[in-house]
């Protein structure tokens, strides 16, 4: 039976960061479920577009309409194998919504694989649940992982690197995806053959 993937997003969520993924884990066959607390499936969420242009932070650009497929009010976390939590500006009022806390601890504390990028992290150090894991995050977050017990692994200048621990998949940014991507695949124990 493929597996199924829980995503939680929200408006103004990091385009590449919702799309490509979605899109990935549906290419190999998972069913992923993309839910927003306070919306149904069927209704959208706004993405925004971060760049790194330069400047000293990414820069934010309107993205598209990113359409639900499951209702959040109806999600069972058990029901899932994995959980992904994408970045941009969601993540920072997310974290705020005791539902979504409480499926963040139920993946993590379960030993589920859990595969967050860029700002998603805030949702992990919100949950309480990073105490002396390795993870790695746009880099304004590392005061954040350092604050909740976690250890920071560094960014590298090109934002391509990846953090495993045990369960918990991270990266710092979109540019991550291919090795974020990799590394979430594996230990959700997915073979891909040539």
């Amino acid at each position: 039976m493929a597996k199924k993937i829980l995503m939680i997003v929200g408006d103004f969520v990091e385009d590449y960061e919702v799309m490509v993924p979605f899109q990935m884990l549906k290419m190999v066959g998972y069913t992923v479920h993309a839910v927003c607390p306070g919306k149904k499936a069927g209704e959208a969420v706004k993405t925004a577009i971060h760049d790194f242009e330069g400047d000293q932070t990414y820069t934010e650009k309107r993205g598209h309409n990113f359409i639900l497929n499951a209702n959040f009010e109806k999600i069972k976390p058990e029901d899932y194998d994995a959980l992904v939590l994408p970045g941009g500006r969601a993540p920072e009022y997310l974290r705020l919504n005791d539902k979504v806390i409480e499926m963040v601890k139920y993946f993590v504390t379960s030993g589920k694989p859990v595969a967050a990028i860029c700002h998603g992290i805030q949702i992990l150090t919100a949950a309480n649940v990073i105490k002396d894991k390795k993870l790695t995050a746009y880099p304004a977050v590392k005061p954040e992982i350092l604050l909740a017990g976690g250890q920071w692994c560094e960014v590298n200048s090109t934002f391509t690197n990846v953090c495993v621990d045990g369960n918990i998949v991270t990266s710092p940014a979109w540019p991550a995806h291919p090795e974020w991507i990799k590394k979430f695949l594996e230990i959700l124990g997915t073979k891909i053959e040539a």
